[in-house]
């Protein structure tokens, strides 16, 4: 059934024994650089459960998210765009190359779809919308970032998917051609076409599709294609990699991050925006698009809470911040939609 085959497969035998080589796998799964608590001390998962299921009702907009529906064609100008699509999934065009970023087109972010839903609006976006792909990055394999339903829409179009080591069992599970899968470990590096060069990073999260954590690994990944530099940043709760990226691999061209879906349960995995911002700082990054946000209720906060204190933080630190609509281009070195759209 299918809703069986969405909740993957974790790597073994053959996929095992290069997970096991890695540095960063110990104690039987994979370890954050930092120690890392998925809950903060005195945290329960029953009480977690108990506030979402009451949770206030400005987690979700009152009416559809206006947007900008495009044909995502070859574009004119020849410098890099970038379509936000909801959430974490994105499209970057760069140098003649399609990239597609953390997927999610089935309408929710859950293994079942009668929860996790997308928002009014937020959908007008579906995988049959996409252009041949060239590379397919997928950070991590969570719902919200890794959707079996879109990546079966997209296999027959898509030339190369890169990826966190231990995912691409998954994706084998599903029937993905293996030849085009690549798996990285933090600080791996692949010259993926002529003109692609993809490095993944660290980034402080965890995994899991079911009550299993963390057997696959979670990662940043930088984006490098002729001048260009994109720092694609997954999920992650603030630490000192971000500074660390950005002496290695900075200054970026603009630094897509993650800033909603967080908690004071859960600072250590997830970002609060105040320190996204921070770590646009880090990462050396002359823009910072904020994304994980504007899609779906992961999280307690209001729906648009996480782009209000990003702008705060970002005038506090003059950090430039693009806030596109959803499809609606961003070009760099030329345009930075920055309307108050929310």
């Amino acid at each position: 059934m299918a809703l069986f085959k969405t909740f993957g497969s974790n790597p073994s035998g053959k996929d095992l024994d290069r997970i096991v080589a890695s540095a960063n796998y110990k104690q039987n799964i994979f370890q954050n650089l930092s120690v890392t608590r998925a809950l903060m001390e005195g945290t329960s998962y029953i009480k977690l459960t108990w506030r979402f299921f009451n949770k206030p009702k400005n987690t979700a907009p009152d009416s559809p998210l206006p947007s900008v529906k495009i044909a995502l064609q070859p574009i004119a100008t020849e410098k890099p765009t970038i379509n936000w699509f909801g959430h974490s999934s994105y499209l970057i065009r760069i140098n003649g190359r399609t990239i597609l970023v953390d997927p999610v087109f089935c309408g929710y972010a859950s293994p079942f779809s009668f929860t996790g839903k997308s928002f009014k609006g937020a959908d007008v976006y579906s995988a049959d919308d996409m252009p041949d792909i060239d590379l397919l990055i997928l950070t991590h394999d969570h719902y919200d970032h890794l959707d079996y339903h879109t990546v079966l829409k997209l296999q027959s179009r898509t030339k190369v998917i890169c990826t966190s080591l231990g995912v691409g069992s998954h994706l084998r599970y599903w029937g993905i051609d293996p030849a085009i899968i690549t798996e990285f470990d933090w600080w791996e590096d692949k010259q993926v076409f002529d003109n692609i060069h993809i490095t993944a990073a660290p980034a402080r999260h965890f995994s899991g599709r079911s009550f299993t954590r963390s057997k696959t690994l979670w990662s940043s990944f930088i984006l490098r294609s002729g001048d260009y530099n994109i720092y694609i940043g997954g999920d992650s709760g603030y630490d000192s990699h971000f500074k660390t990226i950005g002496e290695k691999f900075g200054p970026f061209d603009i630094a897509i991050l993650e800033t909603g879906q967080y908690g004071a349960a859960w600072t250590y995995i997830h970002m609060m925006p105040e320190e996204a911002v921070q770590a646009s700082v880090d990462l050396q990054a002359k823009v910072m698009l904020p994304v994980h946000w504007g899609k779906f209720t992961l999280a307690m906060h209001p729906w648009n809470e996480p782009i209000n204190r990003v702008i705060a933080k970002a005038k506090e630190l003059n950090v430039k911040v693009t806030t596109p609509l959803i499809g609606e281009p961003v070009v760099l070195n030329e345009s930075y939609p920055d309307k108050q759209w929310w």
